[in-house]
């Protein structure tokens, strides 16, 4: 009996082994698109004259360098009101630079990136950004033990207005991102508060007495609001039931190839900044 039982064991490993076949599949791939990263930052109580624009080149899903530097290009903002071009200069890795942009708030600006033969262009507002009144900790009223940082600021009455805030801990790698707008709040004193309660999938704890939180506040357009908006929830995504993340398309237009858009976003922003250490 024992006999023939191992006999029975071996016939099934031979079956299921010789059953093993390579399956291939083809992971669609697309061309390489140019990648514009043009966040210019104006901080408030700064001359904001010092300003970086990268460009890289995407690459596959499955490939482990990262995207490409551009090297080459030529990378200019045009101020629409006055007529003032502001040339970034090839740092020769991928970043493009000026010491001399003049932001001024409520002008709009185009950037113009030539590239390969090809003229990428983007256009947006300057948009201002109140201050920010007072930065405090308090606790979550249902979990007295999770420290919270909140932020005042008041919103300007008779506008609409639009915002994005991030908060990073400067330990953390990655910051959390928030998109807010004033629809049902307008002109009023508003409280912006960030907590994080404790997740070991994601390897998250609790702030601490001692943690340091940097705040960056930006008064953003309309468009970017609702860039935004998508970008930060498809960060957050991963349920079963969530649908599945697609490439977003930004502000950067190919004049030359239509269809060849650019990924990334042309954004001019005003920002106030805090820094805040937990008691």
């Amino acid at each position: 009996m024992k006999t023939y039982f191992n006999n029975i064991v071996l016939i099934l490993i031979l079956t299921f082994t010789s059953c093993t076949d390579v399956i291939d599949v083809d992971v669609p791939t697309e061309e390489p698109r140019l990648v514009i990263e043009a966040s210019i930052n104006w901080e408030k109580g700064t001359v904001g004259n010092n300003q970086i624009i990268k460009l890289s080149k995407s690459t596959p899903y499955f490939d482990s360098n990262g995207n490409v530097p551009v090297i080459g290009a030529s990378v200019q903002i045009t101020n629409d009101n006055d007529g003032s071009v502001f040339i970034f200069s090839d740092n020769s890795d991928g970043n493009y630079s000026t010491d001399s942009f003049v932001p001024l708030v409520n002008n709009s600006y185009t950037l113009e990136v030539i590239n390969e033969g090809e003229t990428f262009i983007a256009q947006e507002n300057l948009n201002p950004v109140v201050a920010i009144l007072d930065v405090y900790q308090s606790t979550d009223k249902f979990f007295q033990d999770v420290l919270e940082v909140n932020f005042d600021f008041i919103d300007p009455e008779n506008e609409e207005n639009y915002y994005y805030i991030k908060f990073q801990e400067q330990e953390d790698l990655l910051p959390t991102l928030l998109d807010f707008k004033d629809e049902f709040v307008n002109g009023n004193l508003i409280t912006i508060f960030n907590e994080r309660q404790e997740d070991e999938d994601i390897n998250q704890v609790e702030y601490a007495p001692g943690d340091v939180v940097d705040i960056e506040f930006y008064g953003i357009s309309k468009r970017y609001y609702d860039y935004i908006s998508i970008l930060i929830n498809q960060s957050e995504s991963g349920g079963p039931f969530d649908t599945t993340p697609v490439a977003l398309r930004g502000n950067c237009t190919n004049e030359t190839n239509p269809d060849m858009y650019a990924y990334g976003y042309f954004r001019i922003t005003e920002v106030s900044k805090a820094t805040y250490t937990f008691e």
